[in-house]
């Protein structure tokens, strides 16, 4: 095979940022990344399990890769993360897959290679819990230069009913706070201006009694044009302490990924996820209070099991109260070995899921547009990221609250900070001029 490698991630950031570790990995055996699927001698699927559709995507990008392997009989194929984990055995069937790899088994790929050319087929699933890679360079594959992810800890234990991650990704492990500061401290000196700290539930890190917030203000003081982000933080963990922390650097940005799921206390008790909808909405209200300016954005599952009209009406009713800026949302999908597929019914009609999920996009849509009408008017400061998508002669970024701004300039490049007064915006983008 040629030693060279092409890696597609699909999924969450954590799995962004484990390619880069995957392409660390692989470049220290000589590997080079090739600019295209037909240039490799190796293409890796860094795969989810989050849904059932993101399987299935998988599954139809395999039959299209088939064609490419039967045209180069050096070719391998690998898949990596979540898939690997769930379902090994069904992923060798075919004959497409000749390696298959979990989460914290990417150090041993280069063995997994070489078995796999004298063997016909080589896999290393097995769960760790003291992997976290702290110690491997990421190669920031795909890179705009400018934002980068930082993956502070691996694995979660909140077993939510619904979610399947805790048996694909193992248990929680923070890694050591030197090495993430030594890790942001160098993308900084590189040229990178934005970090997202990456866990399952980051409110959780506590490596030697330090925890997330003390962990947050060390990373925001290794320079103050150096931009901290943090994805996904957990209700039921959500201290004042946090938010007393992103209040009082003005280099934490003002942006906060809270995932509802439902606003139903019935389905969230269904859900194990220990919170209700009153104790939620505390701390929504508390965000709103001392992180002015603050933006929030969450994650909504429709027809969870045995979920009434009401319950969705309570859903939509915290939607219009948090406010938010804008959300992930999805119909319910039933994983197997979850606790929800081996207590509850999935009883809700497909043809009902899809109308409450409409309702609540129609919904979240409107919000998202009322909140951006809002900053009409207002100057942010925009982290320039690029040229805009739809035209070279305007660049894109965004602000503190994770917006994207557009606007026309010709004097700045990616990395600057620019002040950016708003004149417009849709539900998805703010429009601005210098």
């Amino acid at each position: 095979m040629k030693k060279t490698f092409f890696i597609e991630t699909y999924g969450c950031q954590m799995n962004f940022s484990d390619s880069e570790i995957v392409a660390s990995i692989l470049t220290k055996e000589n590997f080079s990344e090739a600019a295209t699927l037909e240039e490799a001698g190796l293409i890796l699927l860094n795969t989810c399990s989050i849904r059932d559709n993101a399987e299935q995507r998988i599954f139809n990008r395999l039959r299209h890769l088939k064609s490419l392997k039967k045209k180069n009989k050096g070719l391998m194929i690998g898949i990596l993360g979540c898939m690997a984990e769930r379902l090994k055995e069904q992923l060798f069937e075919d004959g497409i897959v000749d390696i298959v790899a979990g989460p914290d088994s990417y150090r041993e790929l280069p063995q997994l290679i070489y078995q796999a050319g004298e063997h016909g087929q080589a896999f290393n699933i097995l769960l760790s819990a003291e992997e976290t890679y702290a110690d491997i360079n990421p190669v920031r594959i795909d890179s705009n230069g400018v934002s980068a992810f930082i993956s502070i800890m691996r694995g979660c234990q909140n077993f939510c009913s619904y979610c399947v991650v805790p048996y694909t990704r193992g248990k929680e492990r923070s890694r050591a706070a030197g090495t993430i500061i030594n890790e942001a401290t160098t993308l900084y000196n590189e040229g990178f201006r934005e970090i997202t700290l990456l866990g399952q539930n980051v409110n959780s890190y506590n490596y030697e009694q330090i925890r997330f917030p003390k962990l947050l203000s060390l990373v925001a003081e290794i320079n103050p044009r150096l931009r901290i982000r943090f994805a996904t933080s957990h209700p039921k963990d959500l201290s004042d302490e946090l938010i007393n922390v992103i209040a009082a650097y003005d280099n934490i940005c003002k942006s906060i990924h809270l995932p509802l799921q439902s606003g139903s206390n019935g389905i969230l008790k269904l859900m194990k996820r220990n919170y209700t909808r009153e104790s939620y909405m505390a701390i929504i209200d508390k965000i709103y209070s001392q992180i002015p300016g603050c933006s929030i954005s969450t994650d909504i599952i429709s027809g969870f099991c045995s979920e009434t009209w009401q319950d969705h009406e309570d859903t939509l009713d915290i939607m219009r109260r948090a406010a938010y800026d804008s959300a992930f949302m999805f119909r319910y999908s039933e994983r197997p070995g979850t606790f929800a597929a081996g207590k509850y019914k999935d009883d809700i009609p497909d043809d009902i899921k899809a109308k409450r999920l409409n309702e609540i996009i129609s919904l979240q849509n409107k919000l998202s547009l009322d909140k951006n009408k809002k900053d009409i008017g207002k100057t942010f400061e925009v982290l320039v990221e690029g040229f805009s998508k739809k035209s070279t002669n305007q660049l894109s970024g965004r602000n503190s609250q994770n917006k994207v701004v557009v606007f026309t300039d010709d004097k700045h490049h990616a990395g600057d900070y620019v002040m950016v007064k708003i004149t417009g915006c849709t539900s998805a983008t703010l429009k601005g001029e210098i």
